[in-house]
């Protein structure tokens, strides 16, 4: 794929009326640079990975954490409480040697081509946030989990899939109105004719809507995105201000003399039109509302938890081989977080990729029926057109070898999606 990014210099002619050539080199510049990153991000992940085992970061870190709950009063017979420090100290490891790759991924990369709109220090407060939230979720989960384990008996994997999938439901269900909003301003979008163009679509097809909102995506970054949330008659749409042209900031002048606003700011913003037309947001969401009238998103569930149903059970028939934990230098004790550890991030990792690749062939089909159904709303010329547009205004390449593309990408190549709207399109 990088051999793709740096010798397909010039727009191929299929692509001749739909990219001009200074958004086909900014866009392989762009992809170049984000495949540098990752190939070297992904270097120093599987090198980290590998010291740690080698050097028996777990079992130092494991100990670390019975000292320092047992200086809090907390003897080794209180397994979960050490557990909870163990992945504390974890994920705050994780956090910070993670930081510099997202500090250049975010003020070098997306900052050299135009998507970065955060300062140093919102993107700190941001991270710090993000770490707050999620220990807040992470410890009260996982300590239940390993108390429903250490009760459950011979059928705990039973409990133990249970109590995460309801966990995963209520997540699912608050993230948008009390997690999301702890990071981003959600508006309802104004009364007009957008607001009634998308009501009137999604009472066409049943869609059970109560709220539009519109999401202040471009104080992080200018890439643009659409989602719905909600179970049964409680649905929400979601549209982020750089998906829509009417909203985005970036096409805004600011106004003269206002506050914080200088030449670095504005030269962020000069040149930069982007978003879709009212006609082209509703083809967007034809194809979103699309994956809930065909049952993709009901489908994806049910296919995640037979996954998750059958982890917990092949973690039950492993979790007694002593030579597992020995393995990874635990040859005293056999801790139930340890486990779950070893066998969902290491044991596991071949199935996973397998299922990956799987998954990622099946949202592929999703995607063409989607679009397929919003062709039958009658969308087929306004999608194709926004596709383009969202292709450009992300910098996405339009050229892939064939082998990546069909190991990674979720979503079909633009040109393949382009050519199932064409012949409707066309009509």
């Amino acid at each position: 794929q990088r051999r793709v990014y740096r010798t397909t210099t010039h727009v191929p002619q299929e692509l001749g009326q739909i990219m001009d050539s200074e958004t086909f080199e900014k866009s392989r510049l762009y992809q170049l640079d984000k495949s540098t990153f990752s190939f070297w991000s992904g270097l120093y992940s599987e090198v980290e990975g590998t010291m740690i085992l080698l050097c028996g970061g777990i079992p130092f870190l494991w100990n670390l954490s019975g000292q320092i709950s047992g200086q809090a009063g907390f003897g080794p017979e209180y397994e979960i409480v050490q557990s909870l420090v163990f992945l504390l100290l974890a994920t705050l490891f994780s956090a910070v040697t993670g930081l510099p790759w997202s500090l250049y991924n975010t003020f070098v990369i997306e900052e050299k081509h135009g998507f970065n709109q955060q300062t140093l220090g919102f993107f700190f407060k941001d991270a710090i946030k993000k770490f707050v939230v999620t220990q807040c979720i992470l410890l009260p989960v996982t300590s239940l989990l390993l108390y429903i384990i250490k009760i459950g008996g011979d059928y705990f994997f039973i409990y133990a899939w249970l109590f995460t999938l309801v966990v995963s439901l209520v997540l699912v269900t608050i993230y948008a109105d009390y997690i999301a909003p702890l990071f981003d301003k959600f508006i309802p979008l104004p009364e007009g004719e957008l607001k009634q163009q998308i009501e009137t679509m999604a009472k066409s097809i049943d869609f059970p809507l109560t709220k539009v909102y519109v999401v202040e995506g471009s104080k992080r970054s200018s890439h643009s995105n659409a989602y719905f949330y909600g179970f049964f008659k409680n649905k929400r749409i979601v549209l982020f201000d750089t998906l829509l042209e009417d909203y985005s900031a970036l096409n805004k002048e600011p106004a003269e003399g206002e506050d914080g606003e200088n030449e670095e700011t504005k030269s962020k913003t000069k040149n930069k039109k982007q978003g879709c037309k009212n006609e082209e947001v509703l083809a967007v969401l034809g194809h979103e509302l699309g994956h809930w009238k065909l049952g993709h998103t009901v489908k994806n569930i049910i296919i995640s938890q037979m996954n998750s149903f059958l982890c917990f059970f092949l973690f039950a028939v492993l979790i007694g081989r002593k030579e597992l934990f020995a393995a990874f230098g635990f040859y005293d004790t056999q801790p139930t977080l340890i486990g779950l550890m070893i066998i969902f991030q290491f044991i596991f990792s071949p199935y996973n990729e397998v299922l990956s690749f799987c998954l990622t062939v099946l949202s592929r089909r999703f995607e063409f029926q989607a679009d397929a159904f919003a062709k039958q709303l009658g969308k087929a010329k306004d999608l194709y057109s926004a596709l383009i547009k969202l292709n450009k205004d992300n910098l996405g390449f339009p050229v892939s070898d064939w082998i990546f593309s069909m190991w990674h990408y979720s979503h079909p190549p633009l040109l393949e999606r382009l050519q199932a709207l064409k012949d409707s399109k066309q009509e």
